[in-house]
């Protein structure tokens, strides 16, 4: 068992859990031996320590403005996985804004009852739109690639290049 050198307390990760300190790198098994195939998610964390998974469901969180963080910053760039989520996240943004302004300037010329009655269906709508959202960060979170149908093919193509 490894101890931390701040605090002399009983490490068994990456950080002291009593002070916090960074011991650089995990400390061996306990057989002596470093695992082979290393398993987890852990395992291809990149530089900054979010893992892949980790990095391919916060290209939804703020959908646009992630999904061009994720295309910009260098190790994750370069990832096939986090391309293809990071482009349909944006085209997902860029699809909502479209149909959901349309929408609106479409309301704009609707009578009284009709328009409440739309304002209802977009609001259900919006919901749907809510879940889809959680269930896109879900399955990028759990590893797999859930291509949505009209932009899913697009962002293949995009994060190819």
């Amino acid at each position: 068992m490894a101890f931390c050198p701040n605090c002399g307390a009983p490490v068994e990760g990456r950080f002291c859990p009593a002070c916090g300190a960074n011991i650089g790198g995990a400390p061996p098994q306990a057989g002596g031996t470093a695992p082979a195939g290393g398993g987890g998610p852990a395992a291809s964390a990149g530089a900054s320590g979010l893992t892949e998974n980790m990095a391919s469901a916060l290209c939804y969180s703020l959908t646009l403005i992630t999904g061009i963080v994720f295309l910009v910053l260098p190790p994750y760039n370069t990832n096939p996985r986090v391309r293809f989520h990071a482009f349909q996240a944006i085209f997902f943004a860029l699809g909502l804004f479209v149909l959901f302004f349309g929408l609106g300037m479409f309301m704009i010329f609707l009578p009284g009852i009709l328009r409440i009655m739309l304002g209802l269906v977009e609001m259900a709508a919006s919901f749907g739109v809510f879940l889809l959202w959680l269930f896109l960060m879900w399955k990028a979170y759990n590893g797999e690639k859930l291509v949505l149908p009209v932009i899913g093919p697009l962002a293949e193509q995009q994060a190819g290049r």
